[in-house]
This record gives structure tokens, sequence and C-alpha cells, in this order.
């Protein structure tokens, strides 16, 4: 086997499992709130609690791409990663746990700051499908997530998950630790006229709006859904209601990677978009029972191109900044992760659930704007895929 495909696969190991600890906690909100006694509105901080450490440690490390040594970053992340995961396990009181999570999200940030660049440069020539590739790992990790919580459910109490995952990283260090540097990586460092410079370009102000509000629809979701789906049905199959969800990402992500090379990556986010809105209505405020279900699995059907489009665009528009433009869209993704869970904490606390769940419906809509008043010339036929 290659190094670069040895890099592939610890990238896209990790990235699984993350996105199988990332949609655990959704699933686990219910065992949270039997075993710490909190309100709706502190649940509300889970979300957060596990975004701001990424967002945070993503753009540190994202921003500084051109002046790290990228193993040793990613190993540290790595073993970081384990950590808190073993950490998470034990927690004896809620706030402990709120500070797992976050160094969860720390140790997150710190590997996925420099993965999706490394692939760039690994994989110059086929970016729009390795990202595509890499966020299909990210989906058959995140649509485990509630169904290993459901069985740990069965037989154990909910820490047991946790142990689970920190021993899903071992390897991933392992791994890191014996390969080599790679060789790929040259990336170009990033100065404060540069970053303003970057940060002016329409086409990234665009990703970042894009990015930003995909986040807040995938986090009411992921962190709402189960909640809200065990109004009314049985707790595990409100698990897995969000589980559909994921589940989707898989044959979606799988398409978008055969379509992506053909090029026009703000065209097949801008079809997916317009087609999402009626769906995420019929899902999260319309239907109950199975129709429900086939509506949020349509939905995750949709939504799942939008990073890995919006991701790739970013990247092919400014590609001597790779480690920045990921960082910046990514961090732009956790944001609306954070901040809309919260908000909907609060609405559902103050108000109703019922209510809440009309936020990503709202936010559905502007993304289609979004989408397509970034898409401008992209959006012309002949346009590069990039922009």
């Amino acid at each position: 086997m290659t190094r670069r495909k040895l890099w592939l696969g610890a990238a896209f190991c990790f990235v699984a499992g993350d996105g199988m600890a990332m949609q655990t906690r959704g699933a686990l909100l219910s065992s949270f709130e039997e075993t710490f006694g909190v309100s709706e509105s502190l649940l509300g901080l889970v979300a957060p609690a596990g975004t701001v450490g990424f967002v945070v440690a993503i753009l540190a490390v994202g921003l500084a791409a051109g002046r790290l040594d990228v193993r040793a970053t990613m190993l540290v992340g790595a073993v970081a990663m384990t950590f808190a995961m073993a950490v998470t396990a034990i927690a004896p009181v809620y706030a402990l746990l709120l500070a797992a999570l976050l160094a969860q999200g720390a140790a997150g940030g710190v590997f996925r700051g420099l993965d999706r660049p490394l692939l760039s440069h690994v994989y110059p020539d086929r970016l729009g499908r390795i990202f595509v590739l890499y966020s299909l790992a990210w989906s058959i990790g995140a649509v485990s997530g509630p169904v290993v919580v459901s069985a740990v459910l069965s037989v154990a109490d909910w820490r047991l998950t946790y142990l689970l995952l920190a021993a899903w990283f071992l390897p991933v260090v392992a791994l890191l630790w014996k390969l080599d540097s790679p060789s790929g990586w040259s990336e170009t460092e990033l100065d404060r006229a540069a970053l303003s410079e970057l940060l002016g370009r329409p086409a990234i102000r665009g990703a970042l709006a894009g990015m930003a509000l995909v986040g807040g629809i995938e986090g009411a979701i992921f962190t709402w859904l189960p909640y809200y789906a065990g109004t009314f049905l049985e707790r595990n199959v409100a698990n897995l209601a969000l589980s559909a969800y994921l589940l989707a990402y898989v044959p979606g992500r799988y398409l978008y990677a055969r379509l992506v090379e053909s090029g026009g990556y703000l065209r097949l986010a801008l079809a997916t978009t317009l087609l999402a809105v009626p769906t995420i209505a019929l899902a999260l405020v319309v239907l109950s029972g199975p129709a429900m279900l086939l509506a949020v699995f349509a939905t995750g059907l949709l939504i799942s191109s939008i990073f890995p489009l919006l991701s790739a665009y970013g990247v092919e528009a400014a590609p001597d900044y790779s480690g920045p433009v990921s960082a910046l869209t990514s961090a732009a993704t956790y944001a609306g992760i954070a901040v809309v869970p919260t908000t909907m904490g609060v609405v559902a606390e103050v108000e109703s659930i019922a209510l809440a769940m009309w936020i990503p419906v709202s936010l559905s809509v502007a993304l289609v704007v979004v989408v397509g008043a970034t898409g401008g010339r992209s959006l012309l036929p002949g346009a590069r895929a990039g922009g």
C-alpha cells in the first residue's frame, strides 16, 4: 500500500470516528437528562460544548497550516481525542461531561484542521471526488452512532458508548506513529494581508455563509430530531429516526462522488437545496410516524451534498490556501451547529419543541438564497466547477 493511501486511510478512519462521536450526542440527550437531572435549555449546551473547542482549534491549526509539522500535529489530535473519549465515559457531573465534550471538539479540530488540506495536496487532480468520499466516510461513522447507542443502551449504561469510541481511535494513533511525514505537503503560509484578501473574495464569503446555514440545519437535526421524535415515537425508534437521516448520507454522497467530477459544484448544490426545502418541512413539522421517517431519509439524501460541494468549491477557489479555507468553512459549519441547537433549546423550553423545529425549515429557505446568490457566474453554462 502506498504512503498516500495510508494517509487517506488514517484521515478516513478518524473522520468516521468523529462522525460517530458527534451523532451519539443527540441520541444520548435523554440519557444525559436522566443521569444528571438537567433542563432542556441545559441539554441545549451539549451541541456548543462539542463544537466551540472544534471551531477554535480548527481555526488556529488551519490558519497556521503552512508553518506546522502535519504528522506531529495530527498525531496530537488523535491522542487527545482518545483521552477525551475516556474522560467522557467517566464524567460524574454534568459540568465535567460538557468539559469533556469541549475537549473532544478541540482534539477533532486539531486533526481535521490539516486532514482535508493534506488530502488536497496529495490528491490535487481528484480534489472534488476525494472530498466527497471523505464526507462519505464521516457519514458511515455518523449513521453508526445512534445504532451503537441503541445497542449499548439495550445491554449497558450509556457510558460504554464512549469507551468503545476511545478504542476506535487507537488504530489511528498507531498508524500516525509509524507513518513518515507526507511528501505532497506544500501549503503556502498565510499572513494578515493574505487573510484579508481571502475573506474579501465573493466565492469565499458565499461558501462561508452557505456552510454556516447548512451547519445550522444539520445541527438542528443531529441534536433535536431524536428528542422531537420521542414525543410521539418509542425511544429506540426515535433514535433510529436520526439513523434514517444519516443513512441517506451514504448513498447520497456515493452518488455525488460520481457526479462531482462532471463539474458545477454550485449547480448541483442549488438543485439539491431547492428540493430539500419541502422535505425538511414535511419531516420536521408536518408528518409523524412512518411517513415522517421517509421524509427524514429524503432530507438526508439531499442535504448530504452541501458540505462536500461547498468545501470543494471554496478550496478550488483558493487552492494555495487549502488549509485556511478548509478551516474557515469547517468553522462556519460548526458555528451553525453550535448556535442553532442552543437557540432551539431555549425556544423549546419557553414555547415547545414543535415550534423550535420550524427554525431549520427557515434556514433551508435562506440556504437556497445564499447558494443561488453565490453562484453568479458559476451557475452560468460553461462556467468552471470551482467558480
